[in-house]
């Protein structure tokens, strides 16, 4: 089956890949829009997490903070979510993911952000409480961790959870 214009550009709306990108993963799903995304997702984690790993966390000094409030006023988190640049840092989809994981705070009670941060005598499971390998609030098939190497992948940047705090009125 032949690809064409209005499927790759519909892909690219998806996905945020690029069109050459969107057209070899249409021509190898034999134009299965769906499989095609789901390709470049997860094509996108892997070149995230390389990215992420290759970067590391020393340039990590530009970011925003935000916050959410929930269940009429009752629960309430911020975040500090950092990156390299002050451009990526005022893009849609930076705003985007730092509001969906002050949500997840808000929601999933986190204790830390990662496993490692977790003390040594912390009884129970460290994988519940972690931030990153919790399950993403609206799509359980990914990992918190997932979300932002997706988002690195996207934006071409390094980025992190450096700190967050969630109140919760009578807790």
């Amino acid at each position: 089956m032949a690809v064409t214009a209005d499927a790759v550009k519909t892909l690219r709306e998806m996905t945020g890949a690029g069109f050459i990108e969107c057209k070899k993963a249409l021509e190898e799903s034999k134009a299965d829009i769906d499989a095609a995304a789901k390709a470049l997702i997860k094509a996108g984690v892997a070149k995230g997490m390389a990215l992420s790993a290759k970067r590391g966390d020393s340039d990590l000094n530009q970011g925003l903070i935000e916050s959410y409030t929930h269940a009429g006023g009752r629960v309430g988190a911020m975040v500090e979510l950092n990156c390299a640049t002050d451009f990526v840092a005022r893009t849609d989809e930076f705003k985007a993911l730092a509001h969906n994981i002050a949500m997840q705070v808000a929601a999933m009670k986190p204790q830390f952000v990662a496993v490692e941060d977790a003390p040594e005598d912390f009884e129970g499971s460290r994988e519940d409480v972690s931030l990153l390998e919790q399950p993403f609030i609206r799509d359980q098939s990914k990992a918190v961790r997932d979300l932002i190497a997706e988002a690195v992948g996207k934006l071409g940047e390094n980025i992190k959870i450096r700190r967050f705090s969630r109140f919760e009125l009578g807790g």
